[in-house]
């Protein structure tokens, strides 16, 4: 390989381009500082590359099926069912260039490119509350969170202007009100539903899920309001939903403030043992595979948890053998992520005078209930979620019908009854067994090692979807929905399937057990931040990448503050 070595130093380097990384390149190039951001995958011009954002079902060779060749190349990509149509293939890599190991499964789901999953990602934005950050320390999990709710409600509220989140507000301490854009409408038998659980419930609500889809007057610039295409995975032209290329990066780009490199493979943050700092990072170029060196002031790892984590520990040093910032041996540790697919179905034939009409890129969503008061406890710690939505049974309807000509083709034209369904999202613990590894024996096509999974769910998760389950069943039931059945996905029951791998450089007060501080930094590198998912103590219910925003325009007011201080 090429080894060559730039003298240019930047006042902030960002590793990654996604959900967090996005937003600490806007927050850092807003405040003035010259900032590098580092991406390790390809361009993604926002509008001119979503190549399949316009096309219609039939437009697809096959109806878009993915062939069996292009699958064998993504079978672990394609554990969540993403993969099987070529309409969003293209934003997930390939196994057997990019390849991981598990000592248990685990589905690492992955988007190199540009934005990474800020394009895929379900852009439910949901706020964690203290039931959260104080669930470890009461229940004697884990750590106790060096924040409360209080330290993020106003970054909270900041980013929700930013990127737009619509939804209603509901009064509940467990899920804060936040700054909302009016809300998608629940359809007849959403709102049907919602009726009658309040009718049977005193502690439970549905409500339309809090969406970063654009709706209102608000003026977002460069985006327009939803149009309810429910086209989002393909990544939308129209910027109607929250994503680093429609929104972050554009930000810091308007600056002039902003060095943008694609392709550019970090491999290690340099520590400098006299300042006790960081100066820089290493990168592989992925097309040319040459070596090249960064310096900056500040550096911020979003690279999500693994990739951040991995950077971590190859950033080895006299001071730190096992990893950069790894005095407490818990790099790499915690590993946690939702888990979902649990619930039951059900039909109405209710509202047949109610049409199914639009393409609303939105759930319903029923807030946790379970474990909320210290006197009314389950057989599980923590709780959960539903996500669901009601629409009405189309043509497939008659595949197991035995008749034909006109009559089923007249029937047929008609919409079928109104089906239901809602699925379970729950809470992981934060359990230090579960980890990542590195391999040096096996490496990548750039030398570098790959990732080793040993996590699994535990008990507890196995507990809280049986209630999931009954839960499910029976408010269904109780609102009178017929042919009520239950689900049980074993086939999603492993870690990184809900796409919310977190944990494994937590936060925490003690540098003997955690990695970070309350502002994310590194306890013994103060100059390094990371804020992308590595950083959970625990994970909550909720889908966590508003929180990761929120945390990440947190750091940075920290780390320029700090700059200005000469603190770091």
């Amino acid at each position: 390989m090429i080894v060559s070595s730039l003298n240019k130093k930047y006042d902030a380097i960002v590793i990654g381009t996604g959900i967090s990384g996005g937003w600490a390149a806007k927050e850092l190039c807003e405040k003035g500082l010259k900032t590098l951001v580092l991406e390790r995958g390809r361009m993604v011009k926002h509008v001119e590359d979503y190549p399949t954002a316009n096309k219609d079902i039939w437009e697809f060779e096959y109806r878009g099926k993915a062939s069996n060749n292009e699958i064998q190349r993504q079978k672990k990509q394609n554990r969540t069912g993403f993969v099987t149509s070529k309409i969003t293939k293209h934003w997930f890599v390939d196994d057997l260039k990019h390849p991981y190991n598990e000592t248990k499964r685990f589905d690492w789901i992955r988007g190199y490119h540009l934005g990474g999953k800020s394009i895929t990602w379900g852009r439910q934005a949901l706020r964690m509350s203290d039931l959260d950050f104080e669930a470890n320390k009461k229940e004697g999990v884990g750590v106790d969170w060096p924040i409360r709710y209080a330290d993020i409600a106003d970054w909270y509220t900041k980013v929700e202007k930013f990127i737009g989140v619509c939804g209603e507000n509901l009064g509940l301490s467990h899920l804060p009100d936040g700054y909302f854009s009016p809300p998608m409408e629940l359809n007849p038998v959403e709102k049907y539903f919602r009726s009658e659980i309040s009718k049977h419930y005193k502690n439970r609500y549905l409500t339309i899920g809090r969406f970063a889809n654009l709706t209102g007057d608000a003026n977002h610039l460069g985006r327009a309001n939803c149009i309810n295409r429910n086209r989002c995975m393909r990544g939308c032209p129209l910027g109607a939903y929250f994503s680093s290329n429609s929104s972050t990066l554009p930000a810091a780009e308007r600056t002039g403030n902003m060095t943008l490199r694609t392709n550019s493979i970090v491999y290690e943050i340099v520590y400098d043992d006299y300042s006790k700092k960081a100066t820089g990072v290493k990168i592989i170029d992925a097309i040319t595979k040459e070596k090249v060196e960064y310096s900056a002031n500040v550096i911020f790892c979003c690279a999500s948890a693994i990739a951040t984590t991995s950077i971590l520990l190859q950033s080895k040093s006299d001071r730190f053998p096992n990893g950069l910032g790894n005095d407490s041996g818990e790099l790499g540790h915690n590993l946690m992520d939702h888990h979902f697919r649990v619930g039951a179905t059900g039909t109405t034939n209710k509202f047949k005078d109610k049409d199914y009409i639009g393409n609303r890129p939105a759930s319903f969503h029923i807030p946790r209930f379970r474990n909320l008061e210290e006197n009314n406890k389950s057989k599980f710690l923590r709780g959960y979620s539903f996500q669901g939505s009601a629409s009405r049974t189309d043509w497939r309807r008659a595949i197991k019908e035995l008749s034909y000509g006109g009559a089923i083709k007249d029937d047929l034209l008609k919409q079928g009854s109104w089906r239901v369904g809602m699925t379970g999202f729950g809470e992981c613990l934060p359990y230090h067994e579960n980890k990542m590894t590195l391999d040096y024996k096996n490496t990548d096509e750039w030398g570098l090692p790959t990732i080793t999974f040993d996590a699994d769910f535990k008990e507890n998760e196995i507990q809280m979807r049986k209630d999931i389950k009954q839960e499910a069943i029976k408010m269904l039931t109780l609102a009178g929905f017929e042919n009520v059945k239950g689900y049980d996905d074993v086939a999603s029951f492993y870690p990184g399937h809900a796409i919310h791998e977190m944990g494994t450089a937590r936060m925490g007060h003690d540098p003997k057990t955690s990695v970070l501080n309350k502002y994310n930094q590194i306890h013994a590198v103060p100059n390094v931040y990371v804020t992308d998912g590595a950083c959970m103590t625990s994970s909550g219910n909720q889908n966590p990448s508003l929180t990761y925003m929120a945390l990440t325009a947190r750091a940075v007011d920290h780390a320029v503050n700090q700059m200005k201080s000469k603190t770091i």
